[in-house]
């Protein structure tokens, strides 16, 4: 609002704002109090104004909270989706964006070529399950492994798995694009057991999940596709890599401009499209 400051709150409510943990309603208050001054609003709009203030900083802070927790990699939603580019089907990405998937606990497969957006869709994916008040996980198959590793030696993994499946969905991304080691194998098997037919698992792969023997011992790798497969939407992306095709053209980054000392650098002959 313009104009001069609401003036702050008297210390003894402040106080009883700050014991009631109410720090949203504390931090609107002063305007609230002034602005129902002016327009001599009834106490019981005040009331709502204030407890939607509440509810609005809680839902704020719970998305934050909720999206750090997550630790996507790189923050891209589908408000940069381009779904010219993508090979998967626009109803299937529709579909998929409804996460009536996940209220069934079903898996998701999304496997091809090196950048045909893999990464792109689980993690966009993963910040509408975010926003729509679910938790979400996100391993590498290396962090998997590390992670099962931490654990071995007192003897916590299946503690550690279980404390991952209080999300709604695990996202693991990347599979196959780097040798899998006996700790990931067995991270990976650990936890799609554990989820199996209770949490969502997504992920994401180079390989199609018939071809995991190549990558963990056959056994396991048999164990572990039978329990991913079995309630699982798999969708397979084709194509050359956007980001090769990005760098060749040109649009992979934003064109440099002559130096202010009147010196010339070279540019690109497009600016950026990124994805």
């Amino acid at each position: 609002m313009n104009g001069p400051a609401a003036p702050g709150l008297a210390d003894e409510l402040e106080a009883l704002l700050r014991r009631l943990r109410l720090p949203h309603i504390r931090a609107a208050a002063p305007e609230v109090i002034a602005t129902a001054r002016a327009q001599r609003w009834e106490p019981a709009e005040v009331l709502k104004a204030l407890f939607a203030a509440e509810v609005a900083g809680r839902e704020r802070s719970a998305l934050a909270t909720r999206r750090a927790a997550a630790a996507f990699p790189t923050g891209k939603t589908f408000d940069a989706w381009d779904q010219d580019r993508s090979s998967i089907p626009a109803p299937t990405t529709s579909a998929l964006r409804t996460l009536e998937w996940v209220a069934r606990a079903e898996n998701l497969v999304v496997c091809g070529p090196a950048g045909t957006g893999k990464t792109f869709l689980l993690e966009a994916l993963g910040q509408t399950a975010v926003e729509a008040g679910m938790k979400v996980a996100w391993f590498t198959l290396e962090s998997l492994g590390m992670l099962v590793r931490r654990h071995r030696g007192d003897d916590t993994v299946t503690k550690a798995i279980a404390r991952i499946l209080r999300a709604r969905i695990v996202m693991i991304d990347d599979i196959g694009l780097l040798p899998v080691g006996p700790d990931a194998a067995e991270g990976l098997y650990r936890l799609v057991d554990a989820a199996y037919e209770r949490t969502s698992v997504a992920v994401s792969s180079n390989l199609h999940p018939s071809a995991f023997d190549e990558l963990m011992p056959k056994t396991l790798a048999t164990a572990t596709v039978d329990r991913l497969l079995h309630h699982a939407h798999v969708c397979a992306t084709t194509g050359d890599s956007v980001r090769l095709s990005e760098a060749l053209s040109g649009h992979g980054v934003i064109p440099l401009h002559p130096a202010p000392s009147g010196g010339t650098t070279t540019s690109p002959p497009g600016g950026r499209h990124g994805r």
